[in-house]
């Protein structure tokens, strides 16, 4: 255990709070689980935990192996791993799933293991790591939109409409971070502003028809977010079934007050239908209280800083980029989920990361923070910009 940890490399403190966050999830995980146990009659609560537990040694495990990867090799990983994703992407519009009693195209089953996989999250990660890589090379250098439309925009526009028609929410957090971290990596304003108005017009547009004219959308998830919105703009007036899950979660916010009602307490946990993943910040504020709730924000807020100073402290322009890329998606949703359990969104279907229930939330968040952790060391090599001629990837990284 001793030389596993000497050889733990990267910003002690992010592997802190992550730890912290993951010894943490278990209680939250293992009080709420009991919804699906006598509410839904699925496994057991110490089955869930032994599950949740497993998810957890396999994410430490990614974070381990991703961060003692060189975080140059990132960029030519990035290549090969594009391609693969949109395959990935455009084969899960194909397969209908049924996971929480949610029907959509969103996960397929990895083969022999019979796990989902969402396609998305890895998606997600690949992009922002393809867009640090591409800003990196255009450092300092005038670029036009057109020469930056196919190595840039091409992809990303690919990567967000194949997950949009399932999955709105999380094409929408990924375009917002494509730009952030385009404005971050000195991408031209000018481009920028044009691309979020003819976002935001699109938008507009998007909304007027799924108000007025649902049916002419494809698919059923037009009516899910019809209705999510609705539940969110006019309670009032919204069907009682949209509006039940975000007043349970305000229920238990206010039932948990300033210390909570203790571990494993809660009442709510057994009428939150996603009481285990997208509603759990509202069984922990019920179980620990203001205090708890408060705590939790300010580990995220702990894990945001480090992110920022370690992508300051990083030497090299792709090394910042990647940490702000991958890193910085982790806690924007992490608020994003808190903000939904208090109202001041409308439901999103986001987790809450490292601590829902879920294996490819944890995998993936697991996969980020190992990246983050591999850009945040100091290495000579990487400082020297020494290639080993006889690793293809490392000379494919380094012609990148």
């Amino acid at each position: 255990m001793l030389a596993l940890l000497k050889n733990l490399k990267g910003d002690k403190a992010i592997w802190a709070v992550v730890a912290l966050l993951a010894l943490f999830s278990f209680l939250p995980v293992y009080s709420a689980s009991t919804n699906l146990v006598y509410v839904l009659e699925k496994g057991t609560t110490v089955g869930h935990l032994v599950k949740h537990a497993m998810l957890l040694f396999l994410g430490f495990g990614i974070i381990y192996a991703v961060h003692r990867v060189p975080a140059h090799y990132f960029k030519g990983l990035s290549i090969i791993a594009m391609p693969i994703v949109l395959v990935l992407l455009a084969y899960t519009l194909t397969v209908e799933t049924n996971i929480g009693g949610v029907r959509a195209n969103r996960w397929i089953q990895l083969p022999f293991v019979g796990i989902n996989f969402q396609t998305s999250t890895l998606a997600s990660v690949v992009l922002m790591v393809w867009i640090a890589r591409y800003l990196t090379k255009i450092k300092d250098t005038k670029i036009t939109f057109k020469e930056s439309l196919l190595p840039l925009w091409v992809p990303t526009a690919l990567v967000v409409l194949l997950i949009l028609p399932e999955n709105f929410s999380t094409a929408a957090i990924i375009t917002f971070m494509v730009l952030v971290l385009c404005f971050l990596g000195g991408y031209p304003l000018k481009y920028l502003l044009s691309i979020a108005g003819a976002g935001l017009v699109l938008a507009g547009m998007f909304l007027f028809v799924l108000f007025k004219t649902p049916e002419i959308l494809p698919g059923q998830r037009a009516v899910t977010w019809k209705s999510r919105l609705e539940s969110f703009w006019s309670p009032e007036s919204a069907s009682s079934d949209s509006t039940h899950q975000p007043t349970l979660a305000k229920i238990a916010i206010a039932e948990g007050g300033i210390v909570g009602k203790g571990a494993g307490k809660s009442v709510m946990k057994n009428m939150l239908s996603q009481s285990t993943s997208d509603f759990i910040f509202a069984i922990i504020v019920e179980e620990y209280g203001l205090l708890g709730g408060g705590a939790l924000v300010f580990f995220y807020l702990l894990l945001l800083f480090r992110i920022v100073v370690v992508a300051n402290a990083a030497n090299r322009v792709f090394s910042k980029l990647l940490i702000i890329g991958v890193g910085l998606p982790i806690v924007f949703q992490a608020f994003i989920n808190m903000a939904v359990v208090v109202q001041l969104f409308p439901v999103t279907g986001q987790p809450l990361p490292l601590i829902s229930m879920g294996g490819t939330s944890i995998w993936m968040t697991c996969l980020a923070i190992g990246i983050v952790l591999s850009a945040s060391k100091k290495e000579t090599r990487e400082e020297s910009h020494e290639i080993d001629e006889t690793n293809p990837l490392e000379i494919l990284s380094g012609q990148l």
